[in-house]
């Protein structure tokens, strides 16, 4: 007997499916939303079924979530060509509806025997990255083409973009992978301490120098070693860096022989090292080193439905580290997350969904506990139609059919209904369904996706 996850929003089809695998002898756990899947723990079952579609977020965060579990996608014949991305980015199968029984079953059997089902695919692996918007599947592809190979990467992206997961990924997908990557903060480092740390240095070198030290390049010798914000490194350590990549040789600081290492290099920066090196703040010629393939990390708020699938991430941790495992974002709440313009990037939407999770006194997160002091926003001017943002505070005030009704005024006019069902994390049934109940009249924008 196979312990299975089923996630599907359909109640209907989520019962059905139900029925016909526990009657083959399957131990079944429905969930209809990314966040009720995420509830559970995903690595105790044999197999995920999902639906692509789903309430507050998409059933392609389920891959990466489940992996190594296999996921088998069930969509309609309309989503197709969503169902192919999937097996593209990792899910072991797909069946379109409405699906034959026997058809079901046969591609669960024959999933639950394949022997390498708890194995990830070679180079599927995102060590940690979660991400289905456009920008970060061309980045994950890149992470797998560059990684396979030896050459350095500068890594662009503004702070708390995840630099370091983007430098430990291609690390992984490298033949170096068994060997350490080393990682240094280098504005972490005092300028005065900056040669010491990287290169080492002999004893008595300097006031303090009380035995020989291995420096921070040599420790990754055979490795990866990933130097973040590599723009306020000194001038004169930039000129000992270059020697490393020129040379393949380091000298400690106090010593006259250098040492041969081997150390493939990564970087990453948030600021404009062209710009810095018309300056005269950064070397051109360590600059056209290191950038010899250049890597863009998107800013989150460019990142469209990762938000939603991020905050589901956080909010199941932060229930796992303060023994909540029901905490849950309400409705209102996604909607504050996803108007909100995240100058922090991901590190500050792990750090609002923690402080939500000691906040709230229910399991239920509201915009309230988040602590978004900015006003929302919407992605171009002309995204903002005639109702202003509202502000947080505001947004803990209203009650959730109010929000529903302020944001879908104040966008319907430019966005059709599929774009503001997606923004709302609801199904385009939902979304009639409230207008229906609630009387909002139709806006002037066509209503296909």
């Amino acid at each position: 007997m196979a312990k299975l996850l089923v996630v599907e929003d359909e109640a209907i089809i989520r019962k059905s499916l139900r029925m016909l695998l526990e009657g083959a002898g399957h131990s079944v756990t429905e969930a209809w939303s990314v966040a009720t899947a995420t509830s559970h723990d995903l690595q105790k079952f044999d197999l995920v079924l999902s639906d692509l579609r789903l309430p507050g977020g998409s059933g392609h965060a389920l891959i990466n979530l489940a992996a190594p579990v296999p996921v088998l996608i069930i969509t309609s014949h309309a989503s197709i060509s969503a169902a192919v991305d999937a097996i593209k980015q990792g899910a072991r199968d797909f069946l379109p509806k409405p699906f034959d029984h026997d058809d079901l079953l046969a591609k669960v059997s024959q999933l639950l025997m394949d022997p390498s089902r708890r194995q990830l695919p070679a180079g599927d692996n995102k060590h940690g990255i979660i991400g289905e918007s456009q920008g970060m599947l061309e980045l994950f592809n890149k992470i797998k083409r560059v990684g396979q190979t030896d050459v350095t990467v500068l890594i662009h992206g503004e702070s708390g973009t995840g630099k370091e997961l983007v430098a430990k990924a291609i690390h992984m997908q490298s033949a170096r992978a068994k060997q350490s990557q080393i990682s240094v903060n280098c504005a972490a480092i005092p300028e005065s301490l900056v040669e010491s740390e990287l290169f080492g240095h002999q004893k008595g070198a300097f006031t303090g120098a009380h035995a020989d030290r291995v420096g921070l390049i040599e420790t990754a010798n055979e490795g990866t070693l990933f130097l973040d914000e590599i723009g306020e490194l000194p001038l004169e350590a930039q000129a000992r860096l270059l020697r490393v990549l020129q040379e393949g040789e380091i000298r400690r600081v106090g010593e006259v022989t250098p040492r041969k290492v081997d150390v493939r290099l990564v970087c990453a920066t948030h600021r404009n090292l062209r710009q810095m090196v018309e300056a005269g703040q950064f070397r051109e010629d360590l600059f056209y080193r290191l950038n010899v393939v250049e890597l863009t990390v998107p800013a989150l708020r460019e990142r469209g439905p990762d938000i939603g699938v991020l905050a589901e991430v956080f909010v199941r941790r932060v229930g796992e580290k303060f023994m909540r495992p029901g905490l849950f974002l309400s409705e209102g709440a996604r909607i504050a997350l996803q108007q909100h313009s995240w100058p922090g990037n991901v590190r500050e939407l792990e750090n609002a969904i923690e402080r939500a999770g000691i906040l709230a006194e229910t399991d239920q997160i509201e915009p309230s506990h988040l602590g978004l002091m900015e006003p929302t926003r919407s992605s171009t001017p002309t995204e903002q139609g005639t109702s202003p943002a509202l502000e947080p505070q505001q947004q803990g005030q209203m009650s959730l059919e109010d929000y529903f009704q302020h944001f879908v005024l104040a966008h319907q006019d430019h966005m059709s209904e599929t774009e503001l069902a997606k923004r709302l994390g609801i199904s385009r049934k939902s979304l009639w369904e409230r207008r229906q109940r609630l009387g909002i009249p139709r806006g002037n924008k066509k209503s296909g996706g």
